[in-house]
């Protein structure tokens, strides 16, 4: 089997055990194909949770999940130097803390202070940590899954903007389908079975080793992006920046436009998504697919906008109806 398929395959395993979000699963996969990380927004109960274990269940690596909360430390997710003494003879070293791990949820990221948030940005960024003078290296496959409510803003501490920006996809998270929600209760139904008969040894399942998800990343690497879509990605780009030549509307709407970090996002999941159909070409409706996860969480609107209850989704499908394709 080749990389796509082992990658489509872990996809459909993953789609056996969450109804009804599939859009998540895609960027989930598209996260860790790009090698990014991603900010998940959804109410409780949408499988925000149950999807990163569900893709550690189906991929040989190891899982954390931080419950961040208002009294955690730097070093309760970094790790720190302890004293061990042994034989009269004693000595500090460094004990790992769940970042440590392939796969970090991040679980309520803005309910802890801003130190915790600039100690996991600063590891997602630099993919390392470092603790009394010594650097220690994170693992090769390392992708964090940040999760927040969108509704209940009560003691929490909001991500600044330019830490937003760390993070590779905003990817925002809706209620099923009502078609789906009868699957989805089924589906917990039928997950009751096994523990109601005490039999929990359940069947094995193959787990994807790692080395299939660096050879996709080799693949999605030599995915050609022709002159035309990369003039495109930079429209889009600069029309967040410089937007009143374009549309007078949307010079009302933007306050601050996108980073270069979101040209070259755009760039890297435009090449896994079309990497994900069977291409190895990038067409402009691939960045138009995955243009609102990259964008969504580095445009900052304006007051006008607000007043206006005009949010980040519809800027962008404006920018997609204004923009022409090179």
């Amino acid at each position: 089997m080749s990389a796509r398929d082992d990658v489509l395959k872990l996809k459909a395993a993953i789609g056996e055990s969450i109804v009804g979000q599939e859009r998540m699963i895609e960027r989930l996969l598209l996260g860790l194909l790009a090698d990014g990380h991603l900010l998940v927004e959804g109410l409780p109960g949408l499988a925000k949770t149950r999807a990163i274990k569900s893709l550690a269940k189906h991929l040989e690596a190891k899982l954390s999940r931080i419950q961040f909360t208002p009294d955690l430390l730097p070093a309760d997710i970094t790790g720190s130097e302890i004293y061990f003494s042994e034989a009269g003879k004693g000595e500090f070293r460094f004990q790992q803390g769940p970042l440590f791990a392939n796969l970090i949820l991040a679980d309520e990221v803005n309910r802890s202070p801003a130190k915790v948030q600039a100690a996991l940005l600063e590891a997602m960024e630099e993919r390392q940590i470092t603790v009394g003078g010594t650097t220690h290296p994170l693992p090769r496959l390392f992708l964090v899954m940040a999760t927040q409510n969108p509704i209940e803003q009560e003691g929490t501490y909001p991500l600044p903007e330019a830490q937003m920006d760390r993070f590779l996809m905003h990817v925002s998270v809706g209620y099923p389908e009502t078609s789906a929600e009868g699957d989805i209760v089924r589906l917990a139904r039928s997950e009751e079975a096994p523990a109601a008969d005490g039999d929990h040894a359940g069947a094995a399942t193959s787990r994807l080793s790692p080395d299939i998800v660096f050879a996709a990343r080799s693949e999605i690497h030599a995915v050609q992006v022709s002159e035309a879509v990369e003039q495109y990605i930079v429209a889009l780009v600069q029309a967040t920046r410089a937007p009143a030549p374009i549309d007078k509307d949307l010079a009302q709407w933007i306050q601050v436009g996108v980073s270069p970090r979101g040209s070259i996002g755009l760039d890297k999941v435009a090449r896994a998504f079309a990497w994900l159909q069977g291409r190895d070409y990038v067409a402009p409706e691939d960045v138009q697919a995955v243009v609102h996860e990259v964008f969504r969480h580095r445009l900052i609107l304006s007051y006008e906008a607000h007043a206006a209850r005009i949010d980040a989704d519809t800027v962008i499908d404006r920018l997609i109806q204004k923009v022409a394709v090179a």
